[in-house]
């Protein structure tokens, strides 16, 4: 095994071009090149030896220390190219292809997708602000591996970020900044920071800007290091902070325009809350990939434990909320591009239900593991712990759950369902989630603080309609129209709101979360109608993927649906039976278990199963 601190030289077998790695498997689980590539190097990667061998990151979760090796791997694969637009010179075009990516290292290790991905989320406010910043300085910066921090939080500021106390104020050659940033991701072991700072002693919504710190350009002890926090879950990520005195920084580290912070922050929120699910959905396909592990060795009264109908249950549940859950992130990730004015109630939504439903997946699987769940050496499954307790923090990252949903709360008299008439314009998610749908490219210039719209809730009407006019009487019509009356009860419920400033009522972070499930089941009606080949192969026999996500969302609304016992005990016995189908809709996860992998003589680059079997 590596020991913790020593970077392993990439090898050519470890280094796919993304051209060369052919996505493997069913249409219907199809991988994009450049996700193929990286999952056939995360699979190299995962040998003994490698940079993400199980044992090697053990160790650094046990001492506490930084996964140098994994993110040196990442380094030099290229993942960098994809946190810089390509107008800076990178690779970062659709959204829904970065999500990809970092899900499938998160499935691997969500220590090192947290760790590597923050320069993403540190790097957004300097896109979104555009040409006029300091864009150019960090895209040479990031492409050539340098780490991003984004600092946002403060000691006693807690999700609040008109509580920021850091204060900027102007002298001869730029600004001068005070206070501290904690705890933030990246801190100490980069050399760049997106800082909100107060411009305005008063603050307010005008009275905040945006800096991108580079330390090395600053007077020698101004800006120090606060120190490394241990943390519950993701024990090596680098938690600390940074603390500037006096700290001298020259005009050009401006992002953005004076007093238009918090405005570019917000913004750039709704981008990077939708990428944080993404680290969900990794999650959930490490525990899926363990779950029918177990099931296919568990032996409990003399049988199989997959033979018991509890166990197919709680299996068909988590699969369920996993397949729910990443519908949900890829209609984000689609919405970035095709209807962001409407994004800051997109992205609240995500963020607030992806991580709350995988957060549930994981108890699920981990009643069915029992003390395995728990026990760090046992083979095979002592991940488990590390994996629930890493995903723990998740739901915290870029507003917590309840800072989504009380954002939500708050402008649900605007969204009320069956306020405005439904259209059936281009707007619709039928349209824009179908495969063959050119998307438009991120223009951070269309996001809005406030969403006109939810085109993904008023689609809802139609859909259903067009699915009672193929079959009236089916399962999945039938749950389709409780699911329409349930959002017109919403619809009546939220019009008793009475107006009130400050922290949203009970009542109304409630009714924000019935929204969110009606969402959910919305964007799944709508994919099943915008991709017909979904409905091929064992997920998508008699709808049962739609029909088990379906079934989900009106239990969480408080219905229970006649077909779910069967739907659950269904999509169980799949999991064990059919154990080479992806466990995944949307062709961006898999498996743990090891894929086949042969080495060509002349030059040891991996080859992908469908060669195999060509071969």
């Amino acid at each position: 095994m590596t020991e913790p601190g020593r970077v392993p030289k990439p090898t050519a077998s470890a280094m796919p071009h993304p051209a060369a790695v052919e996505p493997p498997g069913h249409p219907a689980a199809t991988l994009s090149p450049t996700v193929a590539a990286l999952e056939a190097c995360l699979q190299e990667w995962s040998r003994e030896g490698g940079p993400f061998d199980p044992e090697l990151l053990a160790a650094h979760e046990e001492l506490e220390t930084f996964p140098v090796e994994a993110c040196a791997a990442l380094d030099a694969w290229g993942l960098p190219e994809f946190y810089v637009p390509v107008r800076y010179g990178g690779r970062q075009e659709r959204l829904e292809e970065f999500i990809a990516l970092l899900r499938r290292i998160a499935s691997r290790d969500l220590t090192v997708a947290v760790a590597h991905g923050k320069t993403f989320l540190g790097g957004v406010c300097v896109w979104a602000a555009g040409e006029d910043g300091p864009a150019g300085f960090l895209a040479q910066q990031v492409l050539a591996g340098e780490p991003v921090a984004w600092g946002l939080t403060e000691p006693d500021g807690g999700s609040d970020l008109l509580a920021g106390a850091l204060t900027a104020t102007r002298c001869d050659s730029g600004w001068r900044l005070t206070g501290r940033k904690w705890p933030v991701n990246n801190a100490t072991r980069g050399n760049l920071m997106c800082v909100l700072a107060r411009t305005e002693p008063g603050g307010g919504a005008r009275g905040f800007t945006t800096f991108l710190i580079d330390k090395r350009a600053t007077p020698a002890d101004t800006v120090l290091p606060l120190p490394k926090l241990p943390t519950h879950g993701i024990r090596g990520a680098d938690i600390s902070g940074l603390e500037f005195v006096e700290a001298r920084v020259p005009a050009h580290a401006l992002v953005g325009n004076v007093g238009g912070g918090v405005e570019l922050v917000l913004k750039s929120l709704q981008l990077t809350r939708i990428v944080c699910v993404s680290l969900s959905l990794g999650a959930g396909d490490h525990a899926l990939g363990l779950l029918r592990r177990f099931l296919g060795e568990r032996r409990l009264y003399s049988r199989g434990l997959a033979h018991l109908p509890h166990a197919r249950d709680v299996a068909g549940r988590a699969v369920a909320r996993q397949f729910l859950a990443e519908i949900v992130a890829h209609t984000a990730a689609r919405a970035a591009h095709q209807i962001p004015e409407q994004l800051s109630v997109v992205s609240a939504v995500a963020k607030a239900f992806v991580p709350s439903l995988v957060q549930g997946q994981l108890r699920l699987v981990g009643d069915l593991l029992g003390a395995r769940g728990f026990l760090t050496e046992v083979e095979g499954y002592g991940s488990f712990a590390k994996l629930e307790r890493d995903h723990q923090v998740v739901p915290l990252f870029d507003g917590s759950t309840w800072v989504n949903r009380a954002g939500l709360a708050a402008v649900l008299p605007a969204l009320r369902p069956g306020r405005r008439p439904v259209t059936s314009d281009a707007t619709s998610p039928a349209h824009w989630l179908r495969e063959d749908h050119p998307l438009d490219p991120l223009d951070a210039d269309r996001l809005r603080l406030m969403a006109p719209r939810d085109a993904v809730l008023g689609a809802l009407p139609g859909l259903v309609a067009e699915l009672a006019a193929q079959d009236e009487e089916s399962p999945t019509t039938v749950m389709g129209h409780a699911l329409l009356a349930a959002c017109e009860q919403l619809g009546r419920d939220i019009g008793t709101l009475r107006p009130a400033g400050g922290v949203p009522s009970t009542a109304a972070m409630r009714l924000a979360e019935r929204y969110e499930w009606i969402f959910a089941g919305a964007a799944a009606l709508a994919l099943h109608r915008a991709r017909p080949h979904l409905r091929d192969g064992p997920w998508g026999r008699d709808d049962l993927w739609l029909r088990s996500c379906l079934a989900l969302a009106l239990e969480g609304l408080g219905v229970e649906p006649a077909d779910a016992t069967r739907v659950y005990d269904e999509l169980g016995t799949l999991l064990v039976t059919a154990p080479d189908t992806p466990m995944t809709l949307l062709g961006t996860a898999g498996t743990h278990a090891p894929v086949a992998l042969r080495e060509d003589p002349s030059d040891g680059v991996p080859v992908s199963a469908r060669e195999v079997e060509a071969a």
